[in-house]
């Protein structure tokens, strides 16, 4: 069961309705194992980068910190924590009014069994402010489910043009042999995908990615901070190969990284 805190005190009800009813707000999710985090420090800049943008304010750090160590499950097992930044005082109608924003911290257990292969579709869809990881995930959820409903797993999303950018709440990346590429555009700068590029020690490459051409590629997957790689089975009607032995030494190096404790 998830366990919900708003600054370091059990939720209130009215407090965290405030979320639903605006929507507006960012957050972070992190996986936890034994009091630590792959890109710690990379989770706490987004949660103060976005604060300036959302708020105009500015996040403490080491609040954050506490505020996290506070939620972990006592036996040091493996957790997702969501750290959502929002103010409850803020209302429709003055949105704009000086803002104090609260941080809503939530756990839940993390997966420990490694999860299949996603069956993804191509749609047309742009977040808005693609640079922030925001609370304003309906579009994302429409198109996942419509997807899901269709018989995929998820959905990939591309711009006008036909460029693919990210998934719906996942980076992704191809492999072109030894070659790993990250599209171009306007996506979520992720902490996993920022994280294996610095630790995969062959070629690399951010550039154009085309949805009618993925053919080219011999390898696909999707990235955060929650599963870590998970490879794509097919896009549309291109299939690729998720047993690819590429994928394997990626994921160990994405394991190797030391995490940092909280």
């Amino acid at each position: 069961m998830a366990e919900i805190e708003i600054d370091g005190a059990p939720a209130d009800p009215a407090r965290l309705a405030a979320l639903g009813l605006l929507n507006y707000g960012h957050f972070t999710t992190l996986r936890v194992e034994a009091g630590a985090v792959r890109g710690l420090e990379l989770h706490l800049d987004r949660l103060v980068r976005d604060c300036r943008t959302l708020f105009a304010a500015e996040l403490d750090r080491a609040v954050v910190r506490e505020r996290i160590r506070a939620a972990l499950p006592a036996d040091g097992g493996p957790g997702i924590v969501r750290v959502t930044c929002y103010d409850p005082a803020l209302g429709l109608e003055r949105p704009g009014a000086p803002a104090a924003p609260v941080l809503l911290v939530t756990t839940r257990p993390a997966a420990v069994v490694e999860p299949a292969p996603l069956r993804v579709r191509t749609v047309a869809c742009r977040r808005e402010l693609p640079e922030v990881k925001h609370v304003g995930l309906f579009g994302l959820v429409h198109h996942r489910r419509a997807a899901q409903l269709a018989g995929y797993d998820d959905v990939l999303l591309t711009d006008g043009d036909g460029l693919v950018t990210e998934g719906a709440t996942w980076n992704v990346a191809f492999l072109a042999g030894s070659r790993l590429v990250r599209p171009a555009g306007p996506a979520l700068p992720g902490v996993t995908e920022a994280l294996l590029a610095g630790a995969y020690g062959g070629p690399q490459s951010r550039e154009p990615v085309r949805a009618d051409d993925l053919a080219r590629f011999d390898a696909a997957f999707a990235l955060n901070a929650g599963v870590g790689l998970r490879p794509l089975a097919a896009v549309d009607g291109t299939a690729f190969d998720p047993a690819h032995p590429l994928l394997a030494e990626l994921r160990a190096a994405y394991l190797g990284i030391a995490a940092d404790p909280v």
